[in-house]
């Protein structure tokens, strides 16, 4: 099977697995558009970082084919793949400076003239504003310097694909910040083909053209940031994606509505939305805090307690109770509420999400 032209990168029924333990990477098939940023996201062992080293050539595919650019690249060298990586260690010289780190890149593969050496340097000093640290040793530059150094050492290759292996998990809130923007304005200027792998979603949201969200070693789903958010295609989705995630309801169908098991409450439906799913009688309903509304008393509102409130500035988290069930509202910040307090909530079904209780996949 041959990958699209307009790919740069085709995975094929691609499998990995390590002797005596199940697949790490179970039947992935995704392709991945030329001068894309597409992030891998998922917890710890959901095969995100072997999805990206099979890409690298540093390992090979147990099962299926690796296209790059149309071509079947399954057993190629990672030399002969046009790809740069930038790791979660910095992977510095120690005993270099920065112009020398940066130049060792260039003069190990001993195919450059020393010109284009100085103008590979030059551009990637000035894209990546390296200017003043150039004759610092790593052991003289903060966390964001180094992953910046890093970046100019991958940057000076001009590959056709860049993969990141969680570059920023090392660095502080700040920093971190800093290194979006960063990242942001190089794939908005070189438009080359860039693959991050991650465990935090946040960086997932903020980064990505395309979130491809992993879990136990296959694809979950694949989207923009927003379709994951607002459209999981299941209850791992609905849950992994979002801060806070999306509070998950066991339920079941009564003539009045949907019974929150755990809260004992039934919210209150209208009769068409009840009679399209009337036939699963249990199933899990998603609701985003965002959407439960603080309303008066009343039978069809919902009687919490309020147990921790968390002020953002921006916004205030309310994590609240009601009898055996915990979640987690969304509110604006000019409203005030105090510990355990009662408060009152409504929800609009249109804001639902409906999952299967056995599978996890969404119904809607």
């Amino acid at each position: 099977m041959m990958a699209e032209a307009k790919s740069a990168i085709d995975l094929v029924h691609v499998s990995k697995a390590y002797p005596g333990e199940a697949d790490a990477v179970n039947d992935v098939s995704l392709s991945i558009r030329e001068g894309e940023f597409i992030v891998l996201v998922g917890p710890s062992g959901c095969g995100k970082s072997s999805v990206l080293r099979m890409i690298a050539g540093l390992e090979s595919p147990s099962r299926g084919k690796l296209f790059l650019y149309g071509k079947d690249a399954s057993r190629l060298e990672p030399k002969d793949r046009d790809i740069a990586m930038v790791f979660q260690t910095h992977a510095l010289y120690p005993h270099m400076t920065v112009r020398e780190n940066l130049e060792f890149a260039l003069r190990m593969r001993g195919i450059y003239s020393a010109a284009e050496i100085k103008e590979r340097l030059r551009e990637a000093i000035e894209i990546l504003d390296l200017d003043s640290i150039l004759d610092r040793k790593p052991k003289h530059l903060s966390g964001g310097q180094r992953q910046r150094v890093a970046l100019g050492r991958a940057l000076v290759r001009k590959p056709k694909i860049f993969l990141f292996d969680e570059p920023l998990s090392g660095l502080d809130a700040k920093m971190k910040n800093q290194m979006y923007v960063e990242l942001g304005r190089l794939h908005s200027r070189l438009q080359a083909t860039m693959v991050f792998v991650t465990h935090d979603q946040n960086e997932a949201m903020m980064m990505g053209d395309r979130v491809v969200c992993l879990s136990k070693g296959a694809i979950q789903q694949v989207g923009t940031p927003m379709e994951l958010y607002s459209h999981p295609a299941n209850d791992f989705v609905a849950s992994f994606i979002g801060n806070p995630p999306m509070n998950i309801f066991a339920a079941q169908w009564t003539w009045d509505g949907l019974f929150f098991e755990k809260a004992a409450f039934t919210f209150p439906v209208s009769e068409d939305f009840r009679r399209r799913f009337a036939n699963v009688p249990r199933l899990l309903v998603g609701v985003r805090p965002e959407f439960f509304t603080v309303s008066n008393a009343s039978p069809t509102a919902m009687a919490v307690t309020v147990e921790v409130i968390e002020r953002l500035g921006f916004e205030t988290l309310i994590y609240a109770q009601c009898n055996d069930q915990s979640f987690v509202l969304r509110v604006p910040p000019a409203e005030s509420f105090f510990v355990g307090e009662k408060i009152f909530l409504s929800l609009d079904e249109k804001n639902i999400h409906l999952f299967d209780i056995s599978t996890g996949v969404s119904f809607l």
